[in-house]
């Protein structure tokens, strides 16, 4: 009996040996504290995954074997010979200097390129940096001579254009302290342009910087999200509120749409957008006359008017090709880099709770708060309504501004108002009709008493 079960107790651990599976040690790759140049996950990549692929440079370890990228590098070999003559430096010079920060520079990336030698990753790094920083000067150069841009690329609108946005792609990045201490040590020293002028120079030409620029920068994504980002940003509030109405709702409501257009005197940011309303109307939204000036538009250059009206003032959006690949990049740096501060994204979801339709888009389009330049507002409708996509949000940066606009549509004289702008004065010629109405039912009904008061 003992040896049965003895025999038994063996079959059983043999098979047990047998479903053991051999799972070798796999280690993860060190995420160090400088990264900050990442993979686009694969659910962003997805959605759309030409946002995230460059077009005609690749710049980094990331993409730089596709042949399709392939006939960049004999320009990018020009501007390396014109930088050594520029700086009087040999390649091999340049190259020490990065031969020194190679660990350091792949740290700042979300992979480690073991596939990639030391000798072939400098290599990479030498020839895209250079690339970059010759590039910014010669900008530099025809920006400040005011001359014709002799350069073959700069010279060309539509390859500068196009080289730009690939620049800012989150995947296409070197690191921004690395280029600029790559341009300091290649001039010795000398007293030159700073290399955050140059590249702000290059990206926002004619613009006048924010001071949030003197923050650290970590590349060229992060220098967009910089331009854009709210100097004075309001705290974040738990939990998160939707804003339940889109902009012809809200107009409906008697809410004003108001253009911010930055200017050469004044940065505004584009996400600073702000919910103006008097305090007399807070108290009392009778007085609210938004319909009287929907069909009467010559009255809003009064002075007063702004009083008696709740105004939502938005900063310009130019909506261009190049629109959807720069949101998607910030957003996909803002989701894997700054998950608490989603500035960003948090724009782009209030636009989408405000454009549902194309008649949202057509509002906002006449009330120049948007600007189309992809022609269909149709196009305008899908992308805004697209970019949000496996975007995760926890928490927003304008939850107080979505709360007090969905307070507005609530209140009962607001609803009742937009039905009397819907239905009553929504143009001139409705307004006029309804008051015309007004008068012939004063008349007819004075007429109708008019008897009876004669008798008394």
């Amino acid at each position: 009996m003992e040896c049965f079960a003895a025999g038994e107790s063996n079959e059983k651990e043999a098979k047990c040996e047998e479903l053991v599976i051999d799972i070798p040690q796999i280690n993860e790759p060190a995420r160090w504290s400088e990264c900050c140049i990442y993979r686009v996950p694969n659910k962003l990549r997805q959605v759309n995954k030409e946002a995230y692929t460059p077009k005609l440079v690749s710049i980094g370890p990331f993409h730089h074997d596709l042949e399709e990228l392939r006939g960049m590098k004999k320009h990018k070999l020009i501007y390396v010979e014109d930088f050594c003559s520029r700086t009087r430096k040999s390649q091999k010079d340049l190259a020490s200097i990065i031969a020194e920060k190679e660990e350091e520079i792949r740290h700042y990336y979300s992979e480690t390129f073991e596939q990639l030698d030391r000798k072939k990753f400098v290599e990479i790094i030498l020839l895209d940096a250079i690339f970059i920083i010759e590039l910014f000067l010669k900008n530099h150069e025809c920006e400040k001579h005011e001359r014709e841009k002799s350069d073959y690329i700069l010279s060309n609108a539509w390859l500068e254009s196009h080289i730009k946005q690939d620049l800012i792609l989150l995947e296409n990045q070197l690191p921004f302290k690395f280029l600029q201490k790559l341009h300091q040590s290649a001039f010795n020293g000398e007293e030159v342009t700073p290399f955050l002028e140059l590249a702000c120079q290059f990206f926002f030409p004619k613009k006048q910087i924010p001071m949030a620029m003197e923050t650290e920068v970590k590349h060229f994504t992060d220098l967009q999200r910089t331009f854009y980002s709210p100097p004075n940003p309001k705290p974040y509030s738990k939990p998160l509120i939707p804003l339940r109405y889109t902009a012809t709702k809200l107009y409906e409501t008697g809410l004003e749409f108001e253009a911010l257009v930055d200017t050469d005197s004044s940065k505004i940011s584009l996400l600073d957008i702000d919910f103006a309303k008097d305090k007399c109307l807070e108290r009392h939204p009778c007085f609210n006359l938004s319909w009287l000036f929907s069909c009467l538009p010559c009255l809003k250059s009064l002075r007063c008017s702004k009083s008696v009206q709740c105004i939502l003032k938005v900063p310009q959006l130019v909506i261009n090709d190049q629109t959807e690949a720069l949101f998607r990049n910030l957003m996909a740096l803002e989701q894997c880099h700054y998950p608490s501060n989603t500035y960003i994204c948090n724009y782009v979801v209030l636009m989408d709770y405000l454009i549902t339709t194309k008649e949202d888009v057509c509002l906002l389009v006449e009330k120049k708060v948007i600007v189309n330049r992809r022609g269909s507002s149709k196009a305008v409708t899908t992308l805004i309504n697209t970019l949000c996509h496996q975007i995760v949000e926890r928490e927003s940066h304008y939850n107080d501004l979505h709360q007090r606009l969905n307070e507005h549509c609530d209140n009962s004289w607001n609803r009742l108002l937009a039905t009397l702008t819907s239905v009553y004065f929504r143009d001139f010629w409705r307004g006029t009709a309804t008051f015309a109405g007004f008068f012939v039912l004063a008349i007819t009904f004075g007429n109708f008493l008019r008897p009876f008061v004669i008798k008394i």
